[in-house]
């Protein structure tokens, strides 16, 4: 099934159709709006449902960020699990924007803002970053994407990233480890995806 663009484009050039469609997200079953032109719109991300299987709960409040949130399934997700944090959902697509924004108020998740770079203050810090990062938007990309949001970690925070194995996870452990001075560890591996979780090291 091919589209006419890219999800990890601004403005998609296929239509806007919406429809609903039902998911299970932190323990609920919830039902969210969700079209073409964005990330995975048909049903829950194999690679998502991992993250969201296998990551560590969050803290019950603090600032966390969805790094490429598409229609908002991880976002909705911290918003779920931690009713009193603010959450940042972040994307450059503005459908997907759109999507997260009235999922999130159709749960009455108040704490969760989509939003693009320019509209998280420099100076936030995240107690926890959860991703299903665009792998395919070509490594140099995805390097500045991490480069510029991974580093943003408070000092005792979390990020968990999913990575389907075939497309580099090993690789992009070692890349963070070396490059941001990070540590990276797997915290898990399920059908063909790693779960990484990377933290400041301590002392550094």
């Amino acid at each position: 099934m091919s589209e006419p663009d890219h999800y990890f484009t601004a403005r998609p050039a296929s239509e806007d159709e919406r429809r609903r469609l039902r998911v299970r997200l932190a323990g609920r079953d919830v039902e969210v709006e969700v079209a073409r032109g964005v990330f995975s719109p048909g049903a829950l991300d194999k690679g998502t449902a991992v993250l969201l299987d296998e990551v560590a709960d969050p803290p019950p409040s603090g600032t966390f960020l969805d790094l490429g949130c598409g229609w908002g399934p991880l976002a909705l997700s911290l918003g779920l699990r931690s009713p009193a944090a603010t959450v940042w959902a972040l994307d450059v697509n503005e459908r997907a924007l759109d999507l997260c924004r009235r999922n999130a108020a159709a749960l009455g998740l108040d704490g969760v803002r989509a939003a693009t770079t320019v509209d998280i203050p420099a100076d936030t810090r995240f107690d926890a970053i959860w991703s299903n990062p665009p792998i395919r938007v070509g490594k140099a990309v995805l390097h500045d994407l991490l480069r510029t949001w991974l580093p943003r970690l408070a000092p005792e925070g979390v990020a968990s990233l999913v990575v389907q194995k075939n497309l580099g996870s090993d690789s992009l452990q070692r890349w963070v480890a070396a490059e941001l001075a990070m540590g990276c560890e797997r915290r898990a591996s399920s059908r063909g995806f790693r779960v990484l979780e990377v933290r400041h090291r301590q002392g550094g």
